[in-house]
C-alpha cells in the first residue's frame, strides 16, 4: 500500500447505540484527501453476535473494489458485540484497523458480568489481542490493533486521516451518519 498516495480511499465503519435492541453501523468511504466517495448502512442486535455480520453487509452493500484498507471505530460495539477482524480481513481482503481512544484494563469482566457463562463471547473477546498506544503528532493517543498490516503502517494511516483531534475522519463522518440515520429510523419506527 502507497500511503502519501492521496487518493488512497479507506472505508471508516462507526456505529450509534442508543441502547434500544438495535444498533446501526455507518459505512464511510473516503480518499486521503478527505474527499467522500461513498456510504453504506447496516444494523445489529444489541447485545447480539452479529457484528461481523453487519460490517460485512456494509463491504458487500458498497462493491466497491478501490477501497485500500478497513478502519472500525471499536470492535466491541453494540453492548458487547464483538467484530472479528480476522474475518472481515480474510472476506475483504484489505487490512483492518481497530481504533479506540481511551487507555482501559480490558473488558473481560465486564463481558462475564452480562453474559455469564458465555465462553464464545469471551473468547472472541480474547482474541482481538492487545491495544498498541500510538501517539498522534498533536500529543494525542489512540489505542490500535492491526490485522493485515503493521500496526507502525496503520498508526501512520490514522495520522495521514486525521485532520484534528484523534478521530480518523472515516470514522467521524461515519459515527455522525450512523447517529443521524439512527435516530431517523427510530423516530419513523412503528
Amino acid at each position: 500500500m502507497h500511503i502519501p498516495k492521496k487518493g488512497l480511499r479507506s472505508l471508516g465503519i462507526a456505529e450509534s447505540y442508543s441502547g434500544r435492541e438495535k444498533s446501526t453501523l455507518a459505512g464511510v468511504v473516503m480518499r486521503k484527501d478527505l474527499i467522500l466517495d461513498g456510504v453504506a448502512f447496516s444494523r445489529v442486535t444489541v447485545g447480539g453476535m452479529d457484528a461481523t455480520r453487519g460490517v460485512l453487509d456494509i463491504i458487500q452493500a458498497l462493491d466497491r473494489r478501490d477501497i485500500n484498507v478497513i478502519f472500525l471505530s471499536g470492535c466491541v460495539i453494540a453492548f458487547f458485540n464483538i467484530i472479528d477482524p480476522r474475518e472481515i480481513t480474510a472476506c475483504a481482503g484489505l487490512p483492518v484497523i481497530c481504533v479506540t481512544y481511551e487507555d482501559s484494563a480490558g473488558l473481560e469482566g465486564d463481558i462475564r458480568h452480562h453474559f455469564p457463562g458465555d465462553t464464545q463471547r469471551l473468547d472472541a473477546y480474547r482474541q482481538l489481542g492487545e491495544r498498541t498506544p500510538f501517539n498522534l503528532p498533536d500529543g494525542l493517543t489512540v489505542y490500535l490493533r492491526s490485522w493485515g498490516i503493521s500496526v507502525e503502517d496503520a498508526g501512520r494511516l490514522c495520522m495521514a486521516f486525521t485532520k484534528e483531534g484523534k478521530i480518523p475522519e472515516p470514522l467521524r463522518v461515519a459515527r455522525l451518519s450512523a447517529r443521524a440515520v439512527h435516530g431517523f429510523v427510530n423516530e419513523n419506527s412503528p
